[in-house]
């Protein structure tokens, strides 16, 4: 597929020396670590604002700034539901968490579970947690390629071991701290980014559209709607799946992964992890509100400039040299006389009164890309040697940047990206190095091994995670959308493991065994429902939570205790 590349001289500098420079700092500063405590976890003296950033840069990948406004583009405001129960979790986290990680001195969270349960229940934690978290860092690293496939027209498996080798580099050579010290840069960079653009869209609208017209017009298309208090369970994003299915999510999430609990577990004390995570709180929501309503203003902004029938370029490349040609570019023609119509309408200055027939217009257009959609999937039928993806939310953003900002913006808003997906890749290979050397590799090695030995064998383990990484890449194909697919991805796992913590936290009669079944039991059947789609998965979480905890509750009824539970205050780690 050749796509010529629309980056110039200076974009290639700026991109560049971000990138060179965030491999080369982490590498540099972290480059005396020797010790397991200095590795895993930093040192453990991240004050409160680096934990906070390090916690937000660890979830806001790639993802975050390719996928949501494209999402916001098609579907409005509505996903920031998603994150309604992020606060909450927060502080939930911080008063039970976060006080008995640090009591327990541990370098993962599941070392806590074996003490409180067993080592089987410890290791099906920890396996569970490698297995989603391992697919995860692979779509983390596959949507920047997806990008700069677009962008350059590299094909996407160079571009997944590129990306993909530079994280290595840095995060092999400095563990945690490396992640911690990259970044803070690294959210500097996304944040100057993402305002930057917000503002360049708004310079570019009309000169008679201000900001509260744009809110208008957004409003005109439903884009604006931001609060859903519905109870159906076919829609995914209302406010009551993100305050519950989103609250346990975000426990699971914060609380349960190591990729971000080896964020916090690196604070000086136990107050500076929760000052970071109470700044995460705080910051999320509004960040990610932010971000859609980026997305909002491209569709505002396309409401009086040309936009494509499809934002992928791969597919209408792939168009122009089909028998299909001549169908779609009629489809294209249609798209063109309802942007003219809605634009005409804008221009002579909107009226409530219209929106009707805006709405029109729109279902109009939806489905005439439905139809350019179909003609795509045929395409992509008969190619069996590349995938030709018709799904163009995650390229809306990248369509925009490409052809509407200046040189050298264009290459700081793909430094913003890249960032992003390094800075979450990072922090995913570091815990699943963690994870596979503190819970699996050391606590079944028999002899006495040196803390150099541990170093270099999460060294080893980062490079092995970071090559499985790449190669889920290369393999990966766009579904519905990216930053769904991660979230789904986690819904599945996410519910069962937070419920055998909140088991090793509220309910002490339970022990390993009942704990163990019932987190089989559970993970079955929420892989079942998954696949049979009888709920949002965002009810996952909950659900799951529920089951194992229920499951393990009446299987201890009928399992015989032999020992006596310990009290948490006294459990010793492993």
């Amino acid at each position: 597929m050749e796509i010529e590349s629309k980056l110039h001289l200076v974009d290639w500098i700026i991109l560049s020396v971000t990138l060179i420079f965030i491999v080369a700092y982490g590498t540099y500063v972290t480059r005396k670590n020797s010790n397991v405590t200095d590795y895993i976890k930093g040192g453990s003296d991240s004050k409160w604002w680096t934990i906070g950033l390090s916690v937000m840069a660890t979830q806001a990948s790639a993802i975050t700034f390719l996928s949501t406004p494209g999402q916001a583009f098609h579907s409005g405001m509505g996903f920031v539901q998603f994150y309604f129960g992020l606060p909450i979790a927060m502080v939930i986290i911080c008063v039970v968490f976060i006080p008995i990680y640090h009591k327990l001195k541990v370098y993962t969270a599941y070392e806590f579970l074996e003490g409180r349960f067993d080592l089987k229940t410890r290791s099906l934690a920890a396996i569970l947690f490698l297995i989603q978290r391992g697919l995860a860092a692979g779509i983390t690293i596959f949507a920047p390629a997806i990008i700069l496939s677009a962008v350059l027209g590299w094909d996407l498996m160079t571009l997944n071991i590129i990306i993909g080798f530079l994280v290595i580099i840095y995060t092999v050579s400095g563990g945690t701290k490396a992640v911690n010290v990259t970044q803070k840069q690294q959210m500097i960079i996304i944040f100057i980014g993402m305002l930057i653009a917000f503002f360049m869209i708004m310079s570019q609208l009309p000169e008679n559209i201000t900001f509260t017209n744009a809110l208008e017009i957004a409003g005109a298309s439903n884009k604006m709607e931001v609060l859903d208090f519905s109870f159906d369970l076919s829609n995914r994003y209302t406010v009551w799946t993100g305050i519950l299915g989103g609250t346990f999510l975000m426990l699971s999430y914060f609380g349960t992964d190591q990729s971000q609990v080896q964020r916090y577990l690196s604070g000086k004390s136990v107050r500076e992890s929760q000052l970071g995570l109470i700044f995460n709180g705080l910051l999320k929501v509004p960040m990610q509100f932010f971000i859609l309503l980026i997305g909002v203003m491209v569709f505002v902004f396309y409401q009086f400039n040309p936009s494509p029938l499809n934002f992928n370029p791969g597919a209408n490349l792939e168009v122009q040299k089909s028998k299909y040609v001549d169908e779609y570019k009629a489809l294209e023609q249609e798209h063109i006389n309802i942007e003219n119509s809605k634009k005409a309408l804008f221009l002579d200055g909107f009226q409530v009164d219209e929106k009707q027939q805006i709405q029109e217009l729109n279902e109009r257009d939806l489905a005439i890309k439905a139809k350019s959609k179909v003609i795509i999937d045929k395409l992509d039928e008969e190619n069996l040697l590349e995938k030709i993806e018709s799904n163009d939310k995650d390229y809306v953003f990248i369509h925009f940047i490409l052809n509407n900002l200046p040189r050298g913006l264009i290459g700081l808003l793909l430094a913003v990206i890249l960032s992003a997906a390094m800075s979450s890749t990072a922090s995913e290979l570091n815990a699943l190095a963690s994870t596979t050397a503190i819970d699996l590799y050391k606590r079944n090695v028999k002899e006495e091994k040196s803390e150099e030995h541990f170093v270099k064998a999460s060294k080893w383990f980062t490079l092995a995670w970071g090559i499985i990484a790449i190669s889920v890449a290369c393999v990966a194909n766009l579904v519905d959308n990216l930053i769904q697919l991660v979230n789904i991805i986690g819904s599945i796992f996410y519910g069962n493991v937070l419920g055998i913590f909140l088991l090793a936290f509220f309910v002490k009669y339970v022990r390993g065994n009942a704990v163990f079944i019932a987190a089989l039991i559970t993970q079955v059947i929420i892989i079942a429902v998954y696949f049979l789609d009888w709920l949002p998965y965002l009810w996952l979480n909950l659900l799951g939570c529920a089951l194992v905890m229920g499951i393990a509750i009446i299987l201890q009824t009928f399992i015989p205790t032999k020992d006596k539970f310990e009290d948490l205050d006294t459990i010793e780690t492993n």
